[in-house]
């Protein structure tokens, strides 16, 4: 059983896997917003295939590949407003870059050099942003869920016209934060909508072996939350789908909990090999259901892009995030102060104390960078 808000008009296709138009379009979008949303997919794609490779190439440490949920992505975090925040669970700094985290500071992070902006505190691929509201996350599972309550709990306390999207994997289903968060959400009536992006596997573990439902969607009936599915390849369905239930979260309606299926077609990370839990006859079938092909013939189909044209914005693209490598590979590293800093107004004895000795300690190994100086204690 799911508890759905009738009221609510939302598609769980609108473009079809063959790029027709099977229901009408989102109101408002127009041509040039459907080019706009094409780029964003391709932006995340061409910065997913560089990262992938600067790893293997063991010039970056860590990567979740976005590859398979730049639909997903681009569309739900399309329909969040500049004042909304967004939640991440693990893959959504493709939706960070669409929403103001310059391209500079996502690969500075991916190198944890001297231009990012978790000061070295955060492994690669965790990034933040104060200027749209995008909190550094945890690779643990689902505690970005009860946080993203907490403040959405904030926001309605304080009388803001804020709402927060809260995302996460289907495997997260089974974690603690999602059940408390969820519980105190619908309790509370916070302004959320929490989005879980069904990719097929959580690691190793596939989706129907997470839970017994039906549906992701069913697991809002507990907390009297309303749940919606749709085709997560669809980046028109999901932006439709995720406008309605923000509207709905901002009238002061409630939370609401939206399952997006799409596919992981890489590795949970750049550490996982897929090989070993699942046959190359269901990647490939996935595969041959692209989200950013199936758009660009929908795109190509009503003239939007005209022929070739798909070609040129990736290499434009390219050429962006290329030289945006060189230079942050040409950066300083990450100084060695900042790993205590920050946290009092002032170092205190005892972090200078652990500080001085951590550096004569790499000095003397020879592990360490040089350091920029004891401080006086």
């Amino acid at each position: 059983m799911t508890i759905t808000d009738p009221a609510l008009s939302i598609h769980e296709r609108i473009v079809d896997e063959e790029g027709r138009a099977v229901e009408a379009l989102p109101d408002g979008v127009d041509d040039a917003y459907l080019r706009e949303l094409y780029v964003h997919m391709a932006r995340v794609r061409c910065v997913d295939q560089r990262m992938l490779k600067l790893q293997r190439a063991g010039r970056i440490g860590f990567v979740g590949s976005m590859l398979g949920q730049e639909a997903a992505m681009i569309g739900t975090a399309a329909a969040l407003g500049a004042k909304d925040w967004l939640w991440s669970g693990l893959r959504e700094g493709g939706a960070a870059l669409m929403r103001g985290l310059p391209l500079a500071e996502y690969i500075a992070q991916m190198y944890c050099n001297s231009g990012d902006t978790a000061k070295g505190r955060q492994m690669c691929n965790h990034f933040q942003h104060k200027g749209s509201n995008y909190p550094s996350w945890s690779s643990v599972i689902g505690t970005q869920i009860p946080h993203g309550v907490g403040a959405a709990f904030a926001t309605k306390h304080r009388g803001e016209d804020a709402v927060h999207g809260i995302y996460f994997g289907d495997g997260a289903t089974s974690s603690n934060g999602f059940h408390s968060g969820m519980n105190f959400a619908g309790v509370w009536k916070v302004p959320a909508v929490f989005v879980c992006v069904d990719n097929g596997w959580a690691i190793s573990v596939p989706s129907q072996a997470q839970t017994a439902t039906g549906s992701y969607a069913d697991k809002g009936v507990a907390y009297g939350i309303p749940g919606h599915e749709v085709d997560g390849n669809d980046v028109l369905a999901c932006f439709q789908a995720m406008r309605a239930l923000v509207e709905r979260a901002r009238r002061g309606e409630g939370p609401s909990l939206l399952i997006v299926r799409t596919y992981r077609m890489l590795g949970h990370s750049s550490s996982d090999d897929p090989t070993k839990y699942r046959s190359e006859e269901e990647t490939a079938a996935w595969a041959a259901r692209d989200p950013l092909a199936r758009f660009s013939r929908f795109l190509e189909q009503r003239g939007v892009l005209a022929g070739g044209e798909a070609q040129r914005i990736e290499d434009e693209l390219f050429r962006e995030i290329d030289d945006e490598i060189h230079t942050q590979e040409a950066a300083p590293p990450m100084p060695l102060k900042p790993l205590v800093e920050d946290i009092y107004a002032e170092v205190p004895r005892h972090l200078r104390v652990q500080y001085n000795d951590f550096i004569r300690v790499g000095e003397r190994l020879g592990d360490a960078q040089p350091g920029d100086g004891e401080f006086p204690l």
